[in-house]
Order: structure tokens, then C-alpha cells, then sequence
């Protein structure tokens, strides 16, 4: 791992250790040296479109870290939505912006427990893509939300065939409803660097 954590070394997690190492350290400097200095707008994004989708509170936010996409909901007046992440650093930092019903840790890979139907929404930025949560994360997802509701997740688009997103879908077909992937920028307009033009399929459905 880099003394500095950054987006490339985000990218080469291969493991739920390797993730809770790298986001211990990355915690509390993540939104000003990630999230601002990139221009990061995905959370922005996710949120935005379950609004558009109809989505309503209470919302499990997977992969919360510091709390963006929670805001991002609240602002729009969405709540109350619950946090969970694989690093408890990062929701701490999140638990200090008062954006929260409830934050707790989580590996969505290994399931989380007493969440079934608990919801009526679930939302997931920048948590679906190489290194990090692969597509079977999505189960754990739909078990926790009311049947009829809303899903949004961001895949990174590179991953989203050759990491088999595009095959869980399929999987998932017969229990999921009215589902659309809509292209988005991750970055804003004004970000630079290497991925500042990376895009990101913004996956919503609902549970059947």
C-alpha cells in the first residue's frame, strides 16, 4: 500500500482486508484529497437518479464511507437512510455529519444480518467495481429491500461485462423489476488525470 492512498491503490484492493486497510488510513483526509481534488461526482449522480426513479426513505446506503451519497439523498429530501460500510474509519467520519438514522459495518459479501425487507430503497456509489465488491454483493442488496423497491447502483462501466455484472443481472432477472442502465460521469466536468473520463452505468431496479 502507498503511504498516500489514492484511486489507483482503491483500484488494485483485492480483498475485504485489503479494503478495510486502505480506507483506515484513507478516512479522514478522503473527502479533500479524493472527493474534491478529482472532482468526484458519482454519489451526486446515484442519488440524483433515485430521486428521478421515484425512491423514497427509509434507504440503506451500501457502502456509505464518509457519508457523500447520504448527503446527497438528504439534500434532496430523502430520509431517513441508514449506512453500512466494511470500514468502521470511515463511518466515523460519516457518523459525525449527523446524515444518519443509523450507521453500522458491514461486508455485503458475507451478508448482513437481520436487514431483510428492512428497507424501502437501497443505494450503492463507487462500492460496485473492480477491487472492491464484485456482483454477487447484489444479493445481499435485494434481500434488504421491500419488494416494489427501488434500487440504484453505480458499476464502473469497464468492469461491468468482464467482472460478470453484466451476467448477475441476467441472474437476477426473475426477481427483479423494471430495470434500466443509464451512462454517467463520475468525474465533473472540470477533473483531470487519467480516469477524469471514466464513466459509470447507474444500474436501477426494482425487487419483485
Amino acid at each position: 500500500m502507498p503511504d498516500k492512498p489514492d484511486l489507483e491503490s482503491a483500484y488494485a484492493l483485492q480483498t475485504p482486508e485489503d479494503s478495510r486497510k486502505l480506507y483506515a488510513v484513507w478516512a479522514t483526509t478522503y473527502d479533500t484529497d479524493f472527493a474534491e481534488q478529482s472532482g468526484y461526482i458519482l454519489h451526486e449522480q446515484v442519488a440524483r437518479h433515485f430521486a428521478l426513479m421515484g425512491g423514497f426513505g427509509p434507504v440503506l446506503d451500501v457502502g456509505a464511507g464518509t457519508g457523500l451519497c447520504g448527503e446527497a439523498l438528504r439534500a434532496r429530501g430523502i430520509e431517513p437512510v441508514d449506512g453500512t460500510d466494511i470500514s468502521a474509519e470511515m463511518l466515523e467520519v460519516a457518523g459525525k455529519k449527523d446524515t444518519y438514522r443509523n450507521i453500522f459495518p458491514g461486508d455485503i459479501l458475507a451478508g448482513l444480518e437481520g436487514t431483510q425487507d428492512s428497507y424501502q430503497g437501497a443505494v450503492s456509489a463507487g462500492t460496485f467495481t473492480t477491487g472492491h465488491v464484485g456482483p454477487d454483493g447484489i444479493d445481499t442488496v435485494v434481500h434488504a429491500v421491500r419488494p416494489r423497491g427501488w434500487i440504484v447502483l453505480s458499476v464502473n462501466a469497464k468492469h461491468y461485462r468482464a467482472a460478470g455484472f453484466e451476467a448477475k443481472m441476467a441472474e437476477l432477472a426473475a426477481t427483479i423489476t423494471d430495470v434500466s442502465a443509464t451512462e454517467v460521469a463520475i468525474y465533473g466536468p472540470d477533473a483531470t488525470g487519467p480516469h477524469a473520463k471514466d464513466v459509470a452505468l447507474l444500474l436501477a431496479f426494482r425487487k419483485a
